[in-house]
């Protein structure tokens, strides 16, 4: 016989007509008739639960007559049946513990007859093995979630809560609620990465997703204040491959040499002196190629339970697969991949930011080669389900040295930030050093056109930079002074600290 308890199912609704107050207690554990095992019960307790709806009183005679008036009164052995429930129940002090266990044996039951299923669905040639993953993984979210719900809580835990977490906020140096990116500009626009949403990052080939991604997995990872676990999908490139770029951002040795070993004595030195950071870090990297949908959501649900993992970053959007049994086109299968990683998201409540092409219509634009949403390769759905997406636009790429603001910067980057969905939509300038694979701030210049910040040494990968102390105009004087002399000392027009005062320049 499948697990079940018909005499806890009689006491509970047999107590729920004696004292119709009760039944509140019970709606919160027992939200489906199906959770009783005996048909005539489950008849009793939907009708039961018509009445509530419907604000009507509840007693035996009520529902004998709800029963009635859908021809089931007869089906579940009459009025008798209905009136015998309340006869041996003398309080309902304990209906709540009842219910609980008439919910445990739903739950077993429930449990059976999904592994009975997967069982069967194992022994046919014909099915596809990662579906009948994803269907057993789908099918245990929904019992936990369905039938292990999280009760309400009262304001007083509630407002402890908020409040700790707004003295949280009140300590922090920054304004970050999400998982930092690292950039200083990107931070103060989206506040961090947060909780639940789809990021689209799109560029041209070679203009340096992946090297952007790497130093986003990298920034949160060795984040000081708040290390995040990181997981990185890469479909296009192996794990090899990634380390020795993020090798060379942590490092400062050029990529070219790592990959052909021709490293100087100092270099191997500098490599083992900072790779014990980047080891220690909470990053995990999956180069399988032609990965579907379904392999990644089971990946991320057992990094999310073992690992405690904060962001997903996916390497790219248009190499995964959907499900293999499916037909349709391409445009279809991208829609259903976007839309699924927009759940998946909201599943773990983490941000997942996935890497996305475009097509070639920003190079046959004439006026303005900045790449726009119109411009996402193979499904106009990428933007719908997306709450943010970057675009990547280096004026170098395109062999321009000027753009509308003026001079280009050797590696100036825009991250144009063309949709957001809880923010505001900007454009900010980032510095990309492609030999090292890093991406950093763009310095702040100062009144004098000097960079008002110099990178920190102590900041690992992060692109950030500690503020130089303002000084006064001549100690300005004397700073420039002090470094045309170091230059220009061997030409002996001017000696330092000479009597008429005079700095010289």
């Amino acid at each position: 016989m499948p697990p079940q308890a018909s005499d806890l199912e009689n006491a509970v609704l047999g107590a729920v007509m004696l004292e119709p107050q009760k039944l509140a207690e019970v709606l919160e554990i027992i939200q489906s008739e199906d959770c009783f095992y005996a048909d005539a019960n489950q008849r009793i307790y939907a009708a039961i639960r018509r009445l509530f709806d419907k604000g009507s009183r509840i007693d035996f005679m009520t529902v004998c007559e709800e029963l009635r008036k859908n021809n089931e009164l007869e089906m579940v052995g009459g009025s008798y049946y209905v009136t015998s429930l309340t006869r041996d129940i003398v309080s309902s002090a304990n209906i709540e513990e009842h219910a609980r266990i008439v919910m445990q044996k739903y739950i077993m039951r429930e449990l059976i007859r999904m592994s009975g299923e997967v069982i069967g669905d194992a022994y046919e040639d014909t099915t596809d093995v990662f579906d009948l993953l994803d269907k057993a993984e789908t099918n245990l979210y929904e019992i936990t979630d369905k039938h292990l719900r999280k009760n309400f809580s009262g304001i007083n835990s509630i407002l402890a809560k908020t409040i700790h977490e707004i003295e949280t906020q009140a300590n922090k140096k920054d304004d970050l609620t999400g998982t930092t990116s690292g950039f200083r500009d990107l931070d103060k626009i989206t506040s961090g990465w947060q909780k639940t949403d789809l990021i689209i990052l799109a560029a041209r080939p070679a203009v340096g997703k992946t090297a952007f991604a790497l130093n986003l997995v990298m920034n949160a990872a060795l984040d000081k204040n708040n290390p995040t676990g990181v997981a990185f999908f890469s479909l296009e490139m192996s794990a090899g491959q990634l380390v020795k770029r993020m090798l060379s951002a942590v490092t400062e040795v050029q990529l070219g040499k790592i990959t052909k070993g021709q490293l100087a004595d100092h270099e191997i030195v500098q490599i083992h002196q900072r790779m014990g950071r980047l080891g220690s870090a909470s990053i995990f990297i999956d180069d399988q190629a032609a990965l579907n949908i379904f392999e990644l959501r089971a990946k991320c649900r057992r990094l999310k339970q073992k690992h405690n993992i904060g962001l997903v970053i996916i390497d790219y959007l248009q190499l995964m697969q959907g499900s293999i049994a499916n037909g349709g086109n391409r445009e279809q299968e991208i829609s259903k991949i976007s839309r699924d990683l927009k759940g998946l998201a909201k599943e773990l409540e983490i941000p997942i930011i996935a890497l996305s092409q475009l097509n070639r219509g920003v190079e046959n634009r004439k006026e303005s080669k900045l790449p726009q949403l119109s411009d996402l390769r193979e499904s106009g759905a990428i933007e719908q389900d997306a709450d943010m997406v970057m675009f990547l636009y280096r004026p170098e790429y395109h062999g321009l040295d000027k753009n509308p603001e003026g001079d280009v910067i050797p590696g100036e980057t825009w991250v144009n930030i063309a949709k957001h969905r809880n923010g505001k939509t900007d454009i900010i300038k980032v510095v990309a050093k492609l030999e090292y694979q890093r991406f950093e701030d763009m310095p702040e210049m100062n009144e004098f056109g000097i960079p008002a910040a110099a990178p920190d040494p102590r900041s690992g990968i992060k692109g950030s930079y500690t503020e130089i102390p303002k000084v006064s105009i001549d100690q300005e004087y004397q700073i420039r002074g002090s470094k045309v002399n170091k230059l220009d000392m061997q030409d002996d027009e001017f000696t330092p600290g000479a009597d008429d005062g005079d700095v010289p320049f």
